[in-house]
């Protein structure tokens, strides 16, 4: 496994993410095809034997169930100073008022329930859901920097969201002398690439660290066009992002497929292969299901692609309609 530092910090991680989105309670959660704790616990060990140290989840996933999982099994497989937990605030937790968002009163709360879950008195990486329209900015940035002081978590980052917008938090925790965040986790890869418009040019002028989120498509760019799984079947998050865009999309997994076949790899590791030739991108965030999962997204540091390879798997992009933000 390779580690490189997380954006301008000192903070070392792998340069594979495991994201944990897929572990959980599937009765609290929208996917049917979450695994439960028993599943979930060899494919977190796989990830640690591979050398991956670096951990996505976040409160919402499977109403806390994913935190949970995720911190007994790290408990339970290392030392905590040997890993580095990622986790996200800012989607509803409850019904009613102050029950989601990014108000202090909310930020102050889910930071604790969070720490509870994961059997942890911090964590290494806080990171915004999405960008929260009804509270102040400065509100937000505040909390988030004293989250920080007080010890709960390390650093701070931010997901899905406009760059102008990303900017503007930055310049706000600037201003007062507040903690800046680190990272971007946005939605980036071969099929969905707005991001470089804005986004991408950003990061790397501020040394911000990229880490994507599906790298994979859902899964798309790793098989047949015409072949289904139970989450390509059932998971309408998956579909409200790439339905629209199918027939362009097809010409890319096509692309995909022929030099996989080139290279004699799995297609898993031509599409985190381009990703990981993109700079500033850290680590991609891979969910995994299945230990098989896990062992061809390690492999993929060992494919070297060409600058005409990569040109060859980017020239069938065409514009899409831009998907994850809440808003602009």
């Amino acid at each position: 496994m390779e580690y490189v530092k997380l954006g301008k910090t000192g903070l070392d991680v792998s340069r594979i993410c495991l994201g944990c989105m897929g572990f959980g309670d599937a009765a609290r959660w929208i996917h049917p095809w979450v695994l439960d704790e028993e599943h979930s616990r060899p494919v977190i060990k796989k990830a640690l034997d591979l050398g991956i140290n670096f951990f996505d989840t976040a409160n919402v996933y499977s109403d806390g169930t994913s935190e949970e999982f995720l911190g007994r099994a790290l408990k339970d497989y290392v030392s905590r100073d040997e890993v580095v937990i990622a986790t996200k605030v800012y989607f509803p937790m409850k019904k009613g008022p102050n029950g989601g968002g990014l108000s202090r009163k909310a930020i102050m709360h889910e930071i604790d329930q969070s720490l509870q879950r994961l059997g942890t008195d911090y964590v290494d990486l806080y990171q915004i859901h999405r960008w929260d329209y009804d509270t102040p900015i400065e509100e937000t940035m505040e909390a988030l920097h004293d989250i920080v002081k007080y010890g709960k978590a390390r650093y701070i980052g931010a997901s899905a969201m406009p760059a102008w917008r990303f900017m503007k938090a930055q310049h706000v925790a600037e201003k007062h002398g507040w903690t800046k965040f680190v990272s971007m986790q946005n939605h980036y890869n071969l099929l969905y690439r707005e991001e470089e418009r804005e986004m991408m040019p950003l990061c790397k002028e501020e040394g911000i660290g990229v880490i994507p989120y599906s790298p994979l498509a859902s899964g798309r760019l790793t098989r047949d066009w015409s072949e289904t799984t139970l989450r390509s079947e059932t998971d309408q998050v998956q579909k409200g992002k790439y339905d629209a865009t199918a027939d362009a999309d097809r010409l890319v997994v096509e692309r995909v497929a022929a030099l996989a076949e080139q290279h004699g790899v799995p297609r898993v590791q031509i599409a985190l292969a381009w990703l990981l030739h993109k700079h500033p991108v850290t680590a991609p965030i891979v969910g995994a299901t299945k230990l098989s999962h896990l062992e061809a997204a390690a492999a993929a540091f060992s494919v070297k692609l060409t600058a005409g390879e990569m040109a060859f798997l980017e020239e069938p992009y065409v514009p899409h309609p831009i998907v994850g933000h809440r808003g602009v």
